[in-house]
């Protein structure tokens, strides 16, 4: 089977084309600036990429470039539409309906569109994606893969806020947690690497990119998250603050003035790596920075790591301990000073780094210490690959 994976965003997709018999990803892509007077597209074959630039009005017509690009760019790989056999497409939010990956149907349309409000920036243009999707390709089994679907077996002991439980029952206003493609792939592969079975092992993943999350994970499940309602609360990110007081709100209204969308703006895009070093929401700039004296990187680094070294802390204590902690994502895969900074002082409770392999990793790699109990474990995710496994089966059904 040749499964179609797409992530529609506001003003872009990317997609991967799968051969699900090898799990290979025979192109992937980018379709961007839609809307725009000129979009930008590129696509990879065989480690080869091709770049070219045309007017792209909205997903319709992003979506009709993408199988165009398939089918006749410059290397095309399938010479008719009718090879993509199944589409997988990323949804971000399906609050408390949907537990699974599931086959999209009318009704399943709808929940996603009564899940608009949970997730404002992310589900229409989804929605739009499947329906741009949907109108070119409806003779194919086209799947729905939820960002929040991992969590949704948390207890509510994990999940539910102290707030008048009116709340829960009559807004669903409750922790979801996100990036459960990416956690549920890296335990499983964690658990791979280590010669366990999933049903019996117990990890601490930590997705570190722009975004950021951290889940603890029993026996395959999901049993806590740092992010919640939104991907606003939790670790400190690129340019979200993380957690903090709510009566800050309150505090920036009063005593600034702010209105609601103002504070929003200052919590999810002033914030974070960026609100703190006044430079960047890149970690790496932030980082060089750091390196050459500025205090106020060094500072942004020391609020990430410790933030981080807090969840561990939490979850190790949630799961009763851990046979690994996982890290992946941008700044996970790449940046083993901060694995370092995150780890380091938690020799007592087991976790114990090794400072050259640390320094070597690159791909998957354990950079534990030999007497480590925990295993300290770098796994690169593909989110990609869970969704198109799961629109694989689910379309065989």
């Amino acid at each position: 089977m040749k499964v179609l994976v797409i992530n529609a965003g506001s003003s872009s997709i990317k997609y991967q084309f799968f051969t699900m018999a090898t799990e290979r990803v025979i192109a992937k892509g980018l379709v961007e600036r839609i809307g725009e007077p000129q979009g930008r597209v590129v696509q990879e074959v065989d480690g080869q990429k091709r770049e070219h630039r045309l007017p792209i009005a909205n997903h319709s017509a992003a979506f009709q470039v993408i199988v165009r690009e398939l089918m006749e760019g410059e290397s095309p790989v399938i010479k008719s539409k009718d090879e993509i056999e199944a589409v997988g497409h990323r949804v971000v939010h399906g609050g408390e309906a949907f537990k699974a990956s599931v086959r999209i149907t009318e009704a399943v349309l709808k929940a996603i569109r009564a899940r608009v409000p949970l997730a404002p920036l992310h589900n229409p243009p989804n929605l739009s994606g499947i329906e741009a999707a949907q109108a070119l390709l409806p003779d194919v089994p086209h799947v729905a893969v939820f960002d929040t679907a991992f969590h949704q077996e948390m207890p509510p002991t994990a999940f539910m806020y102290a707030l008048p439980y009116e709340l829960y029952e009559q807004d669903r206003i409750r922790r979801y947690g996100f990036h459960g493609t990416s956690h549920a792939y890296v335990s499983r592969r964690a658990a791979a690497m280590l010669g366990r079975l999933v049903e019996h092992f117990r990890c601490i993943t930590c997705h570190l990119g722009n975004g950021c999350s951290m889940a603890a994970v029993r026996d395959g499940h999901s049993v806590d998250t740092s992010m919640g309602l939104t991907p606003l609360e939790g670790l400190v990110m690129g340019t979200r603050s993380g957690d903090l007081d709510p009566a800050i709100t309150f505090h920036l209204a009063s005593v600034k003035g702010l209105d609601l969308g103002e504070i929003n703006s200052i919590l999810n895009r002033e914030s974070g790596l960026l609100g703190l070093s006044g430079l960047s929401n890149d970690m790496r700039s932030v980082t060089e920075a750091a390196a050459g004296g500025h205090a106020r990187a060094k500072l942004a680094l020391d609020v990430f790591a410790y933030r981080i070294k807090k969840y561990i802390g939490s979850y190790l204590a949630v799961l009763g301990g851990a046979e690994a902690i996982v890290f992946t994502g941008g700044i996970g895969e790449n940046n083993g000073a901060m694995r370092a900074a995150a780890t380091t002082g938690l020799e007592e409770l087991g976790v114990k780094i090794d400072a050259e392999k640390n320094a070597k990793a690159r791909g998957e790699a354990d950079v534990s210490a030999a007497d480590s109990r925990v295993k300290i474990l770098v796994v690169p995710t593909n989110e990609e690959l869970v969704i198109a496994r799961d629109t694989a089966e689910i379309a065989g059904k």
